[in-house]
């Protein structure tokens, strides 16, 4: 990882700008306190402004906002690797002490390097004292940052968070809107009710059937599936209504067969997710070779993720993935959904089969 990828992952400038100011505000206090007392409470020992102003705030500043901003990204790294509460609040207690120890040391070692002591006169016992004066206050202030630390992330994931549900939901309207709209096109329309008159003369009950099916197909669109996940069998559900009107459409030139196992008819699945693969695959499935297109969705588990195939055996792409998002609206849109859900925990690619003999179209989704 490169120093510039290193500071776009870890460090967010805005928290070390937030804990440098609320240090800042902490030794203002202090000056403040400082002030009043040599006033109106005179001290027997020896005081000089600039060593105070110098060499303890300006020093002790400078190592505390730097300290605590290899904390903040400790603590984002914490937060990425998911650990136990108990081995966090654990890790920070041991920091919270150890704050206090490397001030003191750093001073400690300014002070015999600058001449302002003398190493024979180094006294480490004086230096423990000054040390375990100020313990209790050192593991306020650092808890005190810890928690500013923790309400940033917190708050910035629940913006992230509303931020992606919104987006998601925008996006699931609008695939439910464009796949109305593409199904709504004349010649779909032309073609589905065209099939319809036909079959009433032919077969009736399955003329009532198509007209149900595109009834409740569009109802789906409309009004249902507002949720951006839905379980696999309602998905299927969905799904039929789709493909049975297809099916009156293209006849005996189009075979559909489903590979999904019963025991993950439960698990989520991004809505609306399989039609548009599906309409993709038998939109370019089909060429002047290929008169008859066979279909095969189907659903499996490899490792901690759910793998959602539709391959077909029609005419390879010659188009890279890339290219295809570029062109398919429906394709990219399917994309920044499964982005938007799990971040870069996904897999989705479409694909000429190893042997050549058609296209797959493959999602892997944790589960």
């Amino acid at each position: 990882m490169s120093l510039s990828e290193f500071k776009q992952k870890y460090i967010d400038f805005k928290l070390v700008l937030l804990l440098a100011g609320f240090y800042l505000m902490f030794d203002l206090v202090l000056l403040a306190k400082v002030m009043y007392m040599r006033n109106y409470m005179p001290q027997r020992e020896y005081f000089s402004w600039s060593d105070f102003l110098i060499h303890n705030l300006l020093f002790d500043y400078i190592i505390v906002v730097s300290y605590m901003t290899l904390i903040a990204i400790s603590t984002k790294r914490f937060l990425n690797k998911n650990y136990s509460w108990v081995k966090i609040i654990s890790i920070h207690t041991l920091f919270s002490l150890l704050i206090g120890l490397i001030i003191r040391l750093i001073f400690d070692f300014y002070s015999i390097i600058a001449g302002r002591i003398d190493l024979a006169d180094f006294d480490l016992r004086k230096s423990i004292n000054a040390f375990i004066y100020v313990l209790d206050l050192n593991f306020l202030i650092y808890f005190a940052m810890i928690f500013i630390i923790y309400t940033y992330y917190y708050l910035k994931q629940v913006k992230e968070a509303e931020k992606r549900h919104s987006k998601l939901e925008s996006q699931l309207v609008n695939t439910r809107m464009k796949m109305l709209s593409s199904q709504l096109q004349p010649h779909f329309l032309f073609n589905t009710l065209n099939s319809i008159a036909v079959l009433t003369d032919m077969d009736t009950k399955k003329a009532k059937d198509t007209i149900a099916d595109l009834s409740d197909f569009l109802r789906e669109i409309l009004y249902n599936s507002d949720r951006n996940r839905i379980s696999l069998d309602e998905e299927l559900r969905i799904l039929e209504y789709y493909l049975n009107i297809v099916n009156v459409r293209f006849s005996d030139h189009l075979t559909i067969e489903k590979k999904v196992p019963e025991d993950l008819m439960l698990k989520k699945i991004p809505a609306m997710l399989l039609q548009p693969v599906i309409e993709n695959s038998i939109k370019h499935g089909y060429s002047y070779e290929n008169t008859d297109l066979k279909i095969l969705v189907s659903v499996y588990e490899e490792g901690k993720m759910l793998v959602i195939k539709v391959e077909n055996d029609g005419t390879p792409v010659t188009e890279s993935h890339t290219e295809l998002m570029k062109k398919g609206v429906g394709l990219k849109n399917i994309n920044d959904r499964l982005r938007n859900l799990y971040k870069d925990n996904y897999y989705f690619e479409i694909r000429n089969k190893e042997d050549n003999t058609g296209v797959e179209t493959v999602i892997k989704i944790p589960e």
